[in-house]
C-alpha cells in the first residue's frame, strides 16, 4: 500500500473512532471566518436542506422519542450549520452583490427568482409569513411543550423509581429488567431536560434569521450606493433579491427543523410510528368518517358552492367509512370460528373426559376485567402473571403451577378472586380504566378519585384517572395500573399458600432434577430410607414457615442423616431447619452482622412447654389473644425501625408457636435457638410476656 493510501486509511479510521464530530464542529466554525466560493455555498445550502428533511423524516418514523435521544445534539449541529452558512452568504452578498443576482450562487438566485416570482415585495411578504409561522406558532408552542414536559418528567422521577422498586419486590420484574427500567427513566429525564434547552436553539435561530435579513438589506444598500456608485433603485432591487433569497434558503430548513422539534416533543411514549398512529387513531374511526362524508355532501349540494370538489371528497370519505365497516364485520365473524358448525353438530355422549381436574391455581374475573386478560384489547395481565410465576419459581425453589384465568359472571363487574385447588382464598376490586395511587406513608397532599385499599398489603390508596399519574407521583404516591395490582396480590397469596401448591409430583420433579447431578444421594433417600410422602410433608412444613426449598441438596443430605433415627415429619423438619439455619437467617436479615430478636418471658415459656409436652392444660383463649396482641406490637415496632421481627424460642416449642402465630402475625419469624449460626451476634430487643 502506498503512503497516500495509508494516510487516507488512517484518516478514515480516525473518523470512525470518533474524530468525525470534532472535525464537523471545527468546519462549521471555520465557515464563519473563511470566505467560501459561490459553488461551495450552493453545495452547502443543498446539504442543509437535505439534512433538515432527513431530520424531520427521522422524527416521523421513530417509534418513541427516546429512540432519537441524540436529537438535541443534532439540533445544535444543524443550527450551527445554518448560522455558519448565513454568515458566509452575508459576506459574499456584501462583497460581490454589486455584480448581479448570481453573485452569491445559483441556489440563492433560484430562491430569489423562482420561489418568490422575481418580486422583492412578494419575497419580503413570503419571508415574513414563514418567519411568523416559525417563530410565533411552531417554535413558541414547541418551547412551551418542552418546558412543561421537562418539569413533569423531573417531578415524577422519584415516583417512577419507587414504582420500579415496588414491581421488583413484587416479582413483576427481574433485577436486569429493573436496571433497564431505571436506566430508561434516567434517559427520559435527561432527554426532556435537554429538549427544554434545545428548543431555545430553534427560537434563537428564527430571531437570528430576521436580524440577518435586515442587516443584509441595510448593509447592501449602503455598500451598493457608497462604494459601487449604484443608484438607489438598482441597489435596492439587487440587494433585496439577494437578501430575500438568502433568507428563504435559511428559513425553509429552519422551519423543517422547528416542525421536527415540535413533532418530537408532542409524541407520546407509546412504541408506534407516527404514520401508523395517525392512520389508526384519526382515520380509523368509522363514525367520524361517516359524519364527515355527510357534511361534505351537504355542503356540495348547496347552490353556488364548488360542488365537484366537495362531492368528490364526500364520496372518498364515504368509501373509506364503508371499508372500515366491512373490516369490522370480518373481524367479528373471525372471532367466532366454527360457531355455526358447533351448533349444528349433534351432542356427544358423556364420558369420563367430562370430569376435569381442579386447577391448583386459578384466577376468576368479572366481565369488566376481561379486557385486562385479552391480548387483542391490549391486556397486560397474562404477561404480568407469567413474570410473577417466573420470579416466584426462582425464589421458592419449585415450579409454580400455571395460573388458569377465566371469567365468572357471578362476580361483580370489577371483582376478581384467587382460587387454590378450587377453593377461593382471596378477592379484590379493580377499576380497569383507572390506576391505583398507593400511600406509602409519606405523601404531600390528597388526590381526587375513588378511595380504596391495596388488596395485597392493605395500604390506603386512591383509584385515579391515568392523566393524574404525574401529579400523584410528584406528591409521593406510588402509582400502579390495575394489572399490576392483581399480579402483586396473586404473588403475595402464592407466597403465603406455597405449601398447598407443592405436591408429590412437584417433589418428584425436584428429586429427579437433583438426581441428575448427585444420583446416589437421591437413590439412598427414597424409597430406600423414607417414603416420598414424608419428604413432601417436610418440604411443605418448610414452605409453611416461609423457608424456600432452593437448598435441595442440603435438605436431602440432612434427611439421609436423620431418617434412620426417625420418620416423623416434625422431627425431620426441625433437623432440616437447624441444617438450614444460616440460610434462614440470611433470608431474614441479609448480611447484617447482628440479628435483633425477641424472647419469651420465663413464665410464658414454661406454660408453652407444659402445653406442648401434655403436662399442662391447653392455652386459655384470653392468654392466646394477649400473646397475639403483644407479638403484633413487637412486629409493628420492628417494621418502624426497618428491621425484621424475629422471635427466638426453645426448639421444643418452636413448631407450636409458629402454628399459633402463622396467620395472626404473618410477618413474625419464629426461630429455635439451634437454628441461629454460632458466628451470628444476637441483639435482644425485648421479652414477650
Amino acid at each position: 500500500m502506498s503512503a497516500p493510501q495509508s494516510r487516507l486509511s488512517g484518516i478514515l479510521a480516525g473518523m470512525r473512532n470518533g474524530a468525525a464530530a470534532p472535525l464537523v464542529v471545527i468546519a462549521l466554525l471555520a465557515m464563519v471566518m473563511v470566505p467560501l466560493a459561490p459553488v461551495v455555498l450552493d453545495g452547502l445550502f443543498t446539504i442543509n436542506i437535505a439534512l433538515s428533511l432527513v431530520v424531520m423524516l427521522a422524527v416521523v418514523y421513530v417509534k418513541r422519542p427516546l429512540e432519537f435521544s441524540i436529537f438535541p445534539s443534532v439540533l445544535l449541529m444543524v443550527t450551527l450549520l445554518r448560522l455558519g452558512l448565513n454568515v458566509a452568504s452575508t459576506r459574499v452578498v456584501l462583497l460581490h452583490g454589486h455584480k448581479g443576482e448570481a453573485a452569491a450562487g445559483h441556489v440563492i438566485e433560484s430562491f430569489g427568482q423562482f420561489v418568490i416570482g422575481g418580486s422583492y415585495a412578494v419575497g419580503i411578504i413570503v419571508f415574513a409569513i414563514l418567519t411568523i409561522v416559525n417563530f410565533v406558532v411552531v417554535t413558541k408552542g414547541a418551547g412551551r411543550i418542552s418546558e412543561v414536559s421537562a418539569r413533569f418528567i423531573l417531578d415524577a422521577l422519584p415516583g417512577k423509581q419507587m414504582a420500579i422498586d415496588a414491581d421488583l419486590n413484587a416479582g413483576l420484574l427481574t433485577r436486569e429488567d429493573a436496571k433497564a427500567r431505571r436506566q430508561e427513566v434516567r434517559e427520559e429525564a435527561d432527554f426532556y431536560g435537554s429538549m427544554d434547552g434545545a428548543s431555545k436553539f430553534v427560537r434563537g435561530d428564527a430571531i437570528a434569521g430576521i436580524l440577518i435579513l435586515v442587516i443584509n438589506l441595510v448593509g447592501g444598500l449602503l455598500i451598493g450606493i457608497v462604494q459601487h456608485d449604484m443608484s438607489f433603485a438598482e441597489a435596492a432591487r439587487t440587494y433585496t433579491m439577494l437578501a430575500i433569497g438568502d433568507g428563504l434558503v435559511a428559513q425553509l430548513p429552519a422551519l423543517l427543523v422547528a416542525v421536527a422539534t415540535a413533532m418530537l416533543v408532542t409524541r407520546s411514549t407509546g412504541e408506534q410510528e407516527m404514520g401508523a398512529a395517525v392512520s389508526r387513531q384519526m382515520f380509523g374511526q368509522q363514525r367520524a368518517l361517516t359524519v364527515a362524508a355527510l357534511l361534505m355532501g351537504l355542503i356540495g349540494v348547496i347552490p353556488g358552492m364548488p360542488n365537484i370538489p366537495f362531492l368528490a371528497l364526500s364520496a372518498i370519505l364515504g368509501f373509506a367509512a364503508w371499508k372500515l365497516h366491512q373490516r369490522a364485520q370480518l373481524a367479528g365473524n373471525a372471532s367466532e370460528p366454527g360457531a355455526a358448525d358447533a351448533a349444528a353438530a349433534p351432542a356427544a355422549e358423556l364420558g369420563w373426559d367430562e370430569i376435569r381436574p381442579v386447577e391448583p391455581l386459578a384466577l376468576e374475573v368479572g366481565y369488566r376485567l376481561i379486557a385486562l386478560v385479552d391480548k387483542a384489547q391490549g391486556g397486560e395481565l397474562l404477561a404480568r402473571l407469567k413474570g410473577v410465576r417466573r420470579k416466584l419459581t426462582q425464589d421458592l425453589g419449585f415450579l409454580i403451577p400455571a395460573v388458569h384465568v377465566r371469567d365468572n359472571l357471578e362476580l361483580a363487574p370489577g371483582q376478581y378472586r384467587v382460587l387454590v385447588h378450587g377453593v377461593p382464598v382471596a378477592s379484590g376490586e379493580l377499576h380497569p380504566d383507572r390506576e391505583l395511587a398507593l400511600d406509602p406513608g409519606r405523601v404531600f397532599g390528597p388526590l381526587e378519585g375513588i378511595p380504596g385499599k391495596d388488596p395485597a398489603f392493605g395500604l390506603d390508596a386512591v383509584w385515579i384517572v391515568p392523566g393524574q399519574r404525574a401529579h400523584a407521583e410528584s406528591l409521593g404516591y406510588t402509582v400502579v395500573d390495575a394489572a399490576t395490582v392483581a399480579a402483586t396480590h396473586l404473588s403475595h397469596l402464592v407466597r403465603e399458600r406455597a405449601a398447598d401448591l407443592l405436591g408429590h409430583d412437584e417433589v418428584q420433579h425436584l428429586l429427579t432434577a437433583l438426581g441428575r447431578s448427585v444420583p446416589k444421594l437421591v437413590e439412598d433417600l427414597t424409597p430406600k430410607l423414607l417414603p416420598l410422602s414424608v419428604v413432601v410433608k417436610v418440604l411443605q412444613s418448610l414452605l409453611a414457615d416461609r423457608v424456600p426449598v432452593r437448598q435441595m441438596r442440603q435438605i436431602v443430605e440432612t434427611l439421609l442423616e436423620h431418617g434412620a433415627q426417625s420418620q416423623d415429619p416434625a422431627v425431620l423438619t426441625a433437623a432440616v431447619r437447624v441444617a438450614l439455619g444460616r440460610f434462614i437467617v440470611q433470608e431474614l436479615n441479609g448480611m447484617a452482622p447482628e440479628l435483633p430478636v425477641y424472647t419469651l418471658a420465663p413464665a410464658l415459656e414454661r406454660v408453652l412447654q407444659d402445653s406442648v409436652s401434655g403436662q399442662g392444660a391447653a392455652l386459655e383463649p384470653g392468654l392466646a389473644e394477649r400473646l397475639h396482641q403483644n407479638l403484633g406490637d413487637c412486629v409493628t415496632r420492628q417494621e418502624s425501625r426497618g428491621e425484621p421481627a424475629v422471635l427466638l424460642v426453645p426448639g421444643g416449642v418452636r413448631a407450636a408457636v409458629a402454628r399459633l402465630v402463622r396467620h395472626s402475625v404473618p410477618s413474625l419469624a419464629v426461630l429455635a435457638y439451634g437454628e441461629v449460626p454460632e458466628d451470628k451476634r444476637l441483639r435482644l430487643v425485648g421479652a414477650v410476656g
